[in-house]
């Protein structure tokens, strides 16, 4: 059944997805990219205040993810040949003849950085792309930071769509939001949204014919494709000092209302 190659960054929640897709013998090969401390460092030119605010928001997310991830990333034994990269290497022909040689039928990253077009040159594979985020509702990143951002978190979610060179913008394979608990922070919900959707992926996956893979729904809609620049500190005070983390709260009391996901899925 092993049919898929696997290529993902190395932070706790991309080692928890890769697990699950491991544990069902669905993965011939992994490629696991290095990435960026997930802890980074306040901006020096905020003021002190923010920078505590900044500091609490990296510092929960580090917390939470242990938690949720830590556990089982730490008793991880992985069955599956396993490449690491740096992010230079990751389109290295090194890289590519790694993969290649496993003969994959799909490539699903996840958390890596942008795959080179001689990646798919080289292999005969499809390939679907996991992305943090609603598509196309909400593209880029940071994305299961703006729902609670624009007061509706039960807008979290996860895509899984066919890899193109525009950012999160192809066919939809299949989506999933979060349930909405009660306590749930900004962060707990995201760790939320990963587990259920890793957990319901592997389960799908293994009923697919890998011979006949289905192909994805194009995305009719266009919505905001969030980059670097569009975050800063500043937004922290709205989650943390007007909501006290407790958007899921105000939803499900509701104190604030908004949409419901529309999902797609065609597996």
């Amino acid at each position: 059944m092993s049919n898929i190659c696997l290529i993902t960054g190395n932070h706790l929640r991309h080692v928890f997805f890769a697990k699950q897709l491991i544990s069902k013998g669905l993965v011939s090969s992994w490629v696991l990219e290095e990435r960026e401390n997930i802890l980074p460092s306040a901006p020096t030119s905020i003021d002190d205040d923010l920078k505590s605010l900044f500091g609490h928001h990296f510092s929960e997310r580090d917390r939470i993810e242990n938690l949720v991830f830590g556990p089982s990333a730490a008793d991880f034994e992985c069955r599956a040949p396993r490449l690491q990269v740096e992010r230079h290497a990751l389109n290295d022909d090194a890289t590519i003849n790694f993969v290649a040689a496993h003969s994959p039928q799909l490539v699903i990253s996840y958390g890596c950085h942008k795959l080179s077009p001689r990646f798919f040159q080289r292999l005969s594979a499809r390939f679907w792309n996991v992305h943090g985020g609603l598509s196309p509702d909400y593209r880029g990143v940071a994305t299961h930071f703006w729902p609670s951002y624009f007061l509706e978190p039960q807008m979290t979610g996860m895509t899984l769509h066919e890899t193109t060179d525009f950012l999160d913008a192809g066919r939809i394979i299949c989506q999933t939001a979060a349930s909405m608990v009660a306590g749930d922070s900004l962060h707990r919900l995201a760790a939320r949204t990963v587990t259920e959707f890793s957990e319901q992926l592997a389960n799908k996956l293994t009923l697919l014919d890998f011979e006949n893979l289905p192909e994805g729904l194009v995305q009719k809609a266009y919505g905001k494709v969030f980059m670097v620049k569009d975050w800063r500190p500043e937004h922290l005070r709205l989650i943390y000092e007007v909501y006290d983390d407790s958007l899921v709260d105000a939803v499900l009391n509701g104190e604030i209302e908004g949409r419901s996901p529309n999902l797609i899925s065609v597996i």
